[in-house]
């Protein structure tokens, strides 16, 4: 079939993956794109290129997202291409374009139900005629709960059971919450409402229950694209399934190393499955990346490569398409306020140097730790704006808490530790030390609550611990509390830190940090950043218990954690910086990195900072990243960080070299009666041989040649680079190795 110009023109510019999925042919079609590989071009383009090749009508096609904003950018990038009339939309929006449409039908005149924008209200009312008082986060939770059961086809009386078997940790006894739903659903329905899930439900019902509506459907919308596809949920998934009627135009794009929602009910089973259950399927993989550099590809890679799992079966090994960059930054710091600090240094270093501040992001696991950060970055003068969720002084239970923190200063007895009458005042709104409760919401408000706490250990321990006997304690402002700091083995005592003292710098720092902000730096949760990218990203706080949260209990959660690291690396386009705080606050207990992360020291506890600890600086090769000379990827194993190349990459080893080093070495290692890996081992022989260095410097950026050894070994190896023979530099009778 000849092919128009104008399709022609589609496939320009266009890579040999994705020019495949755009010429791919009719029928089944899975795209496996993995992040910054242009999947939007491919899908666009080939939406575009079946239409103006006049294959398909622009009118018959359904491009569905999970967001308006997606579904936006796929619209221009049609409209760009010459092609209108294609229906871009969410599921919901495509759903409740449907029902409105076909209501007066399926309805028999009556009107349409309303719409809620939110379960809470209905969830509280729901809750309470179940016996169970609930606050706004409570009840955020029991809907949030309530969303999971519908969009996996669940219903009241089938909850407990399913809520089992999903390993849901529920917001209450599965019991309760099961009575909650069914009560919800009673109210709704005698409010005569319907909410987003049944909005769903019911275009799914008016296709498979009335024939005449399925078939007006089907003959206005033949040919499906959906974006994101390891988000579907098992409702609509049923929906896509109604749409189709039995048909095989049908292309999915998704990448299973992105699944990072399974909480509300999304799954990557189907797009895993979709060869399977559909035998003829056509298979195509984008894995050229245009986003980042191969510095930031090769980090991602590293990341996604240790992954297990179902999603594990369908990893993609990225190849970087950019020039190369820096190195990503990797730094650990003595405790969080000193890796805020140094995180708004550095973006104030950006910004001056001419990177906008929109292009910058500041990228943490929970909204929780956002307080540090706006406060950095607002006595850093960076201007920020936080994505997603409110700023931490303007959050309700932090609101709620200063207030209760202003009460408690008339009835808190003088004396009282500033952290004690700070946990004290906050039982009066519900917060409990011991035990985070259950609950996505409930458990961010705990946790906003707990950083409150965490400033008020900060705020009474620095600068305003003293040490024992010294002269200046006794003029201190406001006295000594005469109590040693548990734990502290220096002898330091707490200043006597008033409630109302600290009450004052919450105020100033809300005022300080509610300055509006129309362009300024990214703060963002690493859910909140997905389909986003930035020229330089900051991903902070990489703690074990933080990222991996301690909430994480079944491997299959711990994996989801590893992918919201792997979403987070790949929003970096030029400059990516990554640190974790070996303790919260200063002099707080000792914390491991995230373990996703292997080029961090991993010794764990008190050596993952040695220079608070032990008192000498950290080997600054033991904590970078290290990339493949040859093809820019991320060195992980020993070996290969030596060699400074992947094992599979080509050598070019030189031969006579590494024969005279290893003569040199035995003889070196007979004379000092040791075995010869004690001088160099074979792969440190490799990467001198193949690496040829010329100066001292040279020498100690090969991993296994240190001080000490450059000390012992350094001037007979460079000269043994430069040509000398063995004989020369250590007499000996015969050579090792045979010629």
């Amino acid at each position: 079939m000849a092919v128009d110009s104008s399709a022609e023109r589609v496939l320009a510019g266009l890579d040999p993956e994705q020019r495949a999925a755009v010429t791919a042919v009719a029928g089944p079609v899975c795209i496996l794109a993995g992040a910054g590989t242009g999947k939007t071009r491919a899908i666009t383009h080939r939406i575009a290129y079946r239409a103006l090749s006049g294959e398909i009508a622009a009118r018959h096609v359904l491009a569905v997202t999970f967001t308006a904003r997606a579904a936006a950018e796929m619209r221009a990038r049609l409209t760009a291409l010459g092609v209108g009339g294609v229906q871009a939309r969410t599921f919901h929006a495509a759903a409740l374009r449907q029902v409105r449409y076909f209501a007066p039908r399926l309805l028999e005149g009556r009107p349409m139900p309303e719409l809620l924008d939110s379960k809470v209200r209905l969830v509280t009312l729901a809750a309470a005629r179940s016996g169970l008082r609930t606050d706004r986060a409570a009840a955020r939770d029991l809907a949030g709960e309530i969303e999971w059961a519908k969009s996996s086809l669940v219903e009241p009386a089938e909850y407990v059971v399913a809520a089992a078997k999903a390993l849901r940790e529920t917001p209450h006894e599965p019991a309760r919450v099961a009575e909650v739903f069914a009560a919800y659903e009673q109210i709704k329905r005698a409010n005569g409402v319907i909410d987003f899930e049944d909005m769903l439900r019911a275009a799914v019902w008016g296709i498979e229950e009335h024939p005449d509506v399925a078939e007006q459907v089907r003959a206005q919308y033949r040919h499906f694209v959906v974006d994101e596809y390891q988000d579907v949920n098992p409702l609509q998934q049923r929906l896509l399934d109604a749409w189709l009627g039995g048909r095989d135009d049908l292309t999915v794009v998704g990448d299973a190393s992105q699944t990072i929602y399974s909480f509300t009910g999304a799954t990557s089973g189907y797009l895993v499955d979709f060869p399977r259950r559909r035998r003829d399927a056509v298979v195509i993989r984008l894995v050229r990346d245009y986003r980042s550099t191969p510095q930031v590809v090769g980090l991602a890679n590293a990341v996604i490569r240790q992954a297990r799992g179902t999603e594990a079966q369908l990893r993609l090994e990225l190849v970087g398409q950019r020039p190369p960059g820096a190195e990503p930054d990797l730094r650990i710091f003595p405790d969080e306020p000193t890796e805020a600090a140094a995180v708004a240094a550095r973006c104030r270093q950006l910004v001056a140097a001419g990177t906008p501040a929109r292009e910058i992001a500041v990228l943490f696991r929970t909204n929780a730790q956002s307080e540090a950060y706006e406060k950095a970055l607002a006595e850093a003068e960076v201007p920020y704006l936080v994505q997603g969720a409110e700023r931490f002084f303007e959050r309700t239970e932090v609101r709620q808490a200063m207030i209760a923190l202003r009460s408690a200063v008339r009835s808190t007895p003088a004396g009282t530790p500033l952290v004690q009458a700070v946990v004290d005042a906050l039982a009066a709104v519900g917060w409990a030390r011991e035990q985070p409760p259950p609950g996505g919401a409930a458990r961010e408000r705990w946790e906003a609550l707990a950083a409150l706490v965490q400033l008020a250990e900060e705020y009474a321990r620095t600068p305003n611990l003293l040490p024992i006997g010294d002269a200046t304690v006794a003029t201190a402002r406001g006295g000594v509390s005469g109590h040693a700091v548990t734990g502290d083995p220096v002898g330091w005592v707490e200043r006597a830190v008033s409630l109302a003292e600290f009450g004052e710098e919450l105020q100033r720092r809300a005022t300080q940090q509610h300055v509006p902000t129309v362009d300024g730096v990214t703060l963002a949760s690493l859910h909140s950043a997905k389909g986003l990218e930035w020229d330089a990203v900051f991903l902070v706080g990489l703690a074990d218990g933080t990222l991996p949260t301690t909430y994480a209990k079944t491997a299959e959660q711990v994996e989801e954690e590893r992918r919201l690291l792997y979403v987070g690396v790949t929003r970096a386009r030029q400059w990516l910086w990554l640190s974790y705080a070996s303790a919260r606050s200063p002099g707080g207990r000792p914390r491991r990195p995230c373990r996703f992360l292997p080029q961090f020291d991993r010794s764990g506890g008190e050596r993952a900072t040695p220079t608070a600890v032990e008192g000498r600086k950290p080997d600054p090769r033991r904590n970078r990243v290290v990339s493949c000379r040859i093809c820019g990827a991320t060195l992980l194993a020993g070996v290969d960080r030596k060699l400074g190349r992947c094992a599979d990459c080509p050598s070019d080893l030189d031969d006579e070299l590494y024969r005279r080093l290893y003569d040199w070495r035995a003889r070196v290692a007979s004379a000092q009666k040791v075995p010869a890996y004690v001088v160099f081992t074979d792969a440190t022989l490799t990467a001198l041989a193949e690496r040829r260095p010329v100066a001292p410097d040279g020498l100690l950026a090969i991993a296994g040649i240190g001080p000490r050894k450059l000390g012992l070994y350094g001037e007979a190896v460079l000269a043994l680079v430069g040509g000398a023979v063995v004989d020369e530099l250590v007499p000996e009778k015969t050579s090792i190795i045979d010629p």
